[in-house]
């Protein structure tokens, strides 16, 4: 059963304190979205099948757009065993200037077995100013799949601005059966020195990494990676792709948020077929 009831009454505050919480399951060959709670300006307003009923795509929407200092967001995924959910947003994440307070995402995936997990979401741009902290934890099962991107843009490239000011925290933990497969820790001020430093982020404002685990990836590993090594980023930048023990991994460095999702799009388009079983057909609300 699907409810959209609050997980708690919403208490009054200056700032937002939102949740939101999603089950799928698997009932025959249809992938149901059982559960759907939320506390705040977090929703997902409906279960969509775009590719039939094997799928079930859900767009994660937060009404405000944009996230302020002292804001909390938390959201939560439990993909059943065998079931199949494809998590996407409406547009870019914003993270907006704090007066102090600091901000945060925490993300929390558990998918149970034989199941599968596609988050794919469009940038975050972080802009001038802000205290932002994200987290992301994936549970995988020992044959469960995922992929999925993070693509992080600091400041607002049409308007000039760079990161100068604030501060931003980035946590991603990817586990198999309770064990880690890719840790991901990092943190920086506003014009910090690992900004322009060769060893960081060499000067650039993009950043974008695409994990995908998924059990038969060792057997595959070189034929994905040299069939995603003819694709590159349209507009040159920086750009890698390394097979590591259960994950593929690529990553984007330059200054375009379009041209890092455009390329990860690309390389879903070949990585889904051999994690998912599916051919990729690309979610309506990236053209809108």
């Amino acid at each position: 059963m699907t409810s959209r009831l609050p997980v708690s009454p919403p208490e009054h505050s200056p700032s937002w304190h939102a949740e939101l919480h999603l089950g799928f399951a698997r009932h025959g060959e249809r992938t149901v979205l059982r559960e759907n709670r939320h506390r705040g300006p977090l929703r997902v307003q409906k279960a969509l099948y775009p590719e039939g009923d094997a799928v079930c795509q859900a767009i994660v929407l937060h009404p405000p757009s944009g996230i302020a200092g002292g804001d909390h967001l938390a959201i939560s995924v439990e993909i059943d065993a065998g079931a199949h959910a494809q998590l996407t947003t409406p547009g870019a994440g914003k993270w907006y200037r704090s007066g102090g307070a600091e901000a945060s995402q925490c993300i929390s995936f558990k998918v149970a077995a034989g199941a599968t997990l596609e988050w794919l979401p469009q940038e975050t741009i972080i802009f001038d100013g802000a205290r932002a902290r994200m987290e992301t934890r994936v549970s995988l099962a020992a044959d469960s799949r995922y992929i999925g991107w993070d693509i992080l843009c600091l400041g607002r490239a049409a308007a000039g601005e760079r990161f100068e000011n604030g501060r931003f925290d980035l946590f991603f933990r990817v586990d198999r059966s309770n064990q880690p497969i890719w840790l991901e820790r990092g943190g920086f001020n506003g014009n910090d020195a690992m900004l322009s430093s060769p060893a960081g982020w060499a000067g650039a404002t993009v950043c974008g990494t695409l994990l995908c685990a998924f059990p038969e990836l060792p057997q595959q590993s070189a034929a994905l990676l040299e069939a995603c090594r003819k694709i590159a980023p349209a507009d040159g930048a920086n750009h890698g792709l390394s097979a590591l023990p259960g994950m593929l991994v690529a990553r984007y460095l330059g200054d375009s948020g379009e041209a890092a999702r455009l390329w990860f799009a690309d390389l879903w388009a070949i990585l889904r077929p051999a994690c998912c079983g599916r051919p990729a057909v690309t979610p309506r609300i990236w053209n809108t």
